[in-house]
């Protein structure tokens, strides 16, 4: 709650009899706009403690509660005094009051909320600068007027949006508000985000999104699925607040399609929130709904950071000399690394704090482990610096690998929810196996598809964080699974195992789990990698048969792929080629190896090429001059299953012998690789035991 909400609260305890927005406006030193908005977020603070607020139109607004609500709602506002924040932490909270309020603030009343001086705000605010102007908004500051955000609501939404992906994790966006189990001290930056995102609404937001997320060209990622949800969250939260889109401006800039006679999402989405918008907002809200479909539709492969794929191969390296342990085969630990440092290190970059509650248990249970890490990250990550909360979580990736092969398989059925990422989740799945190998780990999934999934497909989900489920259908543990916590699973089973009609080796007969079903997924992945590998080409190119620029290469090599609706349409093709190009170019870290991949409507069936060139080409990027291209191009509409085997392919780019062979090796030592590779997966993917 920020100063100001406190101040109103305060005031509102104080009154014995009913108070105007307007007195309120008045004693606070604000406008009654501004009363009004600040209204809306303590409202539901109040609720939550059974504290009503009751607001009569023409008389003012009254609080009504009994004395010992009243008193112990005043000992927690004690209790928030107001925190020292890191210079980047206080940044991020002068942009959010700025975004929020559509008035000057003083600069005083930023010093005083913020508990700094009025030269710390100001000299603040300079180094924003930039920083605003580059999302196309205006800083306005004059003497006696204070300082205001100008410029387009769009503009505004679209950077409350981006400091919300890039500040909140799923955790604060998707755990219970107000979860009396969780004594977790919440950061006032994510406080102030949260209510800008508009956390309150979230959860109904998000169902109505589950819903017309299946009438997608494509099944979103979950990124992908999580930005939407947050720039739409934004925008009904600020349309809310009466912060609305100018139509001229917005209407203008949308095509006429924006409309929800055109837009078939859009129209299901309004009527599954009862709302009504003006067209200026339908349009924007449209645009959003396409925008994040189109993104996602022309990708094949998720990773496009080549410093940090490059930065994660050197330490996975010096870690396996030291402890002459195999590490770069391990798939899983160089995706989940990727994955997992990727935002991290965003993170570490803006100045924001690496939370880790286990950090202590992690140098205890991995000493030796932990000061490797700590030394090969200090040597290769040289643009930063990484503290040790994040040194933590990298262990526990190199600790679920350490740890991975001893698997022990049982008949209680469970499914795994864990966001700090891929390593921590297999980490927890080790130590279950170690622990209660009773239990047998059916699955890894999001949270948005384990609160869907249905109740009868498992015994129990374990996740490292709340879900929006009821409280029998899940347990939530730590990544480490400490012995009281494995205590506390023992008995969640045992409650689960005495209210169940079947006993749980019933489950192993079930059809969706058995080796029938193991046997019809076998059959769907081998289809797709023989018809990929069957179809695998290697060419040799003559640079100065293609032409000066890349464009010209494309064109040269699509025109050597044997599908007939490639040839019709390989300009077409090559122009998502470029597109995708200028997004980055994957090109492996020292190798003259590049990977340009894309999904278009004019290809049939996944297909990769390579390309050999005599001489080196010169890519659309500043990633240099390569001489092998592997090209992997896909449908638009791609199962889940392709993308699968398509995504691991990629993914070996990252093994030595594969690079090897693709600068010399013949097609078959290539398809012979690639299959041994693929089958291993397989073998994984499907949990085939002897």
């Amino acid at each position: 709650m920020s100063t100001r909400q406190r101040r109103i609260v305060e005031l509102l305890f104080n009154q014995q009899n009913e108070i105007t927005a307007a007195d309120i406006a008045t004693e606070i030193g604000t406008s009654t706009r501004t009363i009004h908005r600040e209204l809306i977020d303590i409202e539901p603070a109040l609720a939550a403690h059974g504290i009503t607020l009751h607001k009569k139109s023409g008389i003012g607004i009254k609080i009504e509660a009994d004395s010992e609500q009243i008193e112990l709602f005043k000992q927690e506002l004690n209790l928030s005094v107001p925190a020292e924040y890191s210079p980047e932490e206080r940044k991020i909270l002068i942009l959010c009051k700025l975004l929020q309020y559509d008035e000057p603030m003083k600069l005083f009343t930023l010093a005083h909320e913020l508990n700094v001086t009025m030269p710390t705000i100001s000299s603040d605010l300079d180094q924003l600068e930039d920083q605003i102007n580059e999302q196309q908004l205006t800083l306005v500051r004059k003497r006696g007027y204070g300082v205001e955000l100008t410029g387009r609501e769009q503009a505004k939404r679209q950077m409350i949006s981006l400091l919300a992906i890039k500040y909140l994790d799923d955790s604060d966006l998707f755990g219970h508000q107000n979860d009396p189990s969780d004594h977790a001290v919440v950061h006032p930056l994510t406080n102030q985000l949260l209510s800008m995102v508009g956390k309150a609404q979230f959860f109904k937001l998000e169902r109505a999104l589950w819903q017309i997320n299946k009438q997608y060209p494509i099944r979103l990622s979950e990124a992908a699925y999580t930005r939407l949800l947050i720039r739409l969250s934004v925008a009904l939260t600020r349309i809310e607040h009466g912060c609305l889109i100018r139509q001229d401006q917005e209407l203008a800039a949308q095509p006429a399609t924006s409309s929800v006679k055109d837009n078939g999402q859009l129209a299901r989405l309004l009527q599954l929130l009862e709302l009504e918008l003006p067209q200026a907002e339908e349009a924007y809200l449209g645009s959003l709904l396409r925008g994040e479909a189109q993104h996602e539709l022309g990708l094949l492969v998720n990773h496009n950071d080549m410093s940090l794929i490059e930065t994660v191969t050197e330490l996975i390296r010096y870690i396996e000399i030291k402890t002459q342990i195999s590490f770069m085969n391990d798939r899983s630990l160089v995706e989940g690394l990727i994955q997992h440092m990727h935002p991290a290190f965003q993170r570490i970059a803006s100045g924001i704090a690496i939370r880790n509650p286990i950090l202590t248990q992690i140098k205890k249970d991995y000493d030796e482990l932990f000061t490797l890490v700590r030394q090969g990250v200090d040597q290769f990550v040289q643009t930063l610096h990484v503290p040790d909360e994040e040194i933590g979580y990298i262990v526990m990736h190199f600790g679920a690998a350490i740890e991975r092969s001893k698997q022990f398989p049982w008949k209680v059925r469970a499914v795994l929810v864990c966001t700090s990422g891929i390593g921590s989740s297999k980490l927890l799945a080790v130590r279950i196996h170690k622990e209660l190998p009773q239990i047998e780990l059916i699955g890894h999934l999001s949270w948005y598809e384990a609160v869907r999934l249905p109740a009868d497909d498992y015994d129990l989900i374990i996740s490292t964080v709340n879900l929006p489920l009821a409280s029998d259908r899940y347990i939530k543990i730590s990544p480490l699974l400490t012995e009281d916590e494995a205590t506390k699973l023992r008995a969640f089973i045992h409650d689960i195992t005495l209210k169940n009609k079947e006993p749980s080796p019933a489950a192993a007969a079930d059809p969706d789990h058995g080796p029938l079903d193991r046997l019809r997924q076998l059959h769907i992945y081998s289809d797709i990698v023989l018809q990929l590998l069957e179809n695998f080409r290697v060419h040799r190119m003559n640079r100065s048969s293609g032409g000066p620029d890349l464009q010209s290469q494309l064109l040269h090599m699509i025109s050597t792929i044997e599908q007939p609706s490639v040839l019709l349409n390989k300009e077409k093709i090559v122009e998502q080629l470029l597109h995708r190009e200028e997004q980055g170019s994957l090109v492996m870290p020292d190798t003259e190896i590049a990977l340009i991949h894309t999904r278009s409507e004019w290809v049939q069936q996944p297909l990769i090429s390579l390309f050999r060139y005599d001489m080196p080409i010169k890519l659309n990027h500043e990633a240099g001059d390569v001489k092998q291209v592997l090209l992997m191009l896909g449908p638009m509409k791609l199962d889940k299953a392709s993308l699968e085997v398509l995504s691991e392919i990629s993914g070996m780019l990252l093994l030595t012998d594969m690079v090897a062979l693709l600068e010399e090796g013949s097609k078959e030592e290539i398809t012979g690789f690639i299959s041994g590779q693929l089958e291993k997966y397989m073998i994984r993917k499907l949990d085939w035991r002897d």
